[in-house]
């Protein structure tokens, strides 16, 4: 394994340890969060990460919209993540994960 991998892996294992430990936080606010640090992992980004919210829902396993829209809004409001969205049918939106709140728990 190379450097770079086990640097993501230990971010990644780090910003889930955080969210484990935040009692607001319930099992679909963790498979969606789970989901986007995947999406990261894959795209080798740490910060920004270019989501789709079909492919948000399938990774998190969340088979309806209204319980997505739901938990996303609530991370938005929580605090967890920034939701850019690109209403370009060529660009992708955006979520980033802000490192203030993971450095506040």
């Amino acid at each position: 394994m190379n450097q770079t991998n086990s640097k993501g892996e230990e971010q990644i294992i780090g910003h889930l340890s955080i969210y484990m430990d935040d009692p607001k936080l319930n099992v679909w606010h963790l498979a969606i969060l789970t989901a986007i640090l995947n999406l990261g992992y894959m795209q080798g980004e740490r910060q920004r990460i270019k989501v789709s919210r079909r492919k948000l829902m399938l990774l998190s396993h969340i088979n309806t919209l209204p319980t997505y829209h739901k938990y996303f809004k609530q991370l938005q409001d929580l605090g967890y993540i920034k939701y850019m969205p690109s209403y370009h049918p060529g660009y992708r939106s955006e979520v980033e994960l802000y490192q203030e709140r993971l450095s506040h728990n």
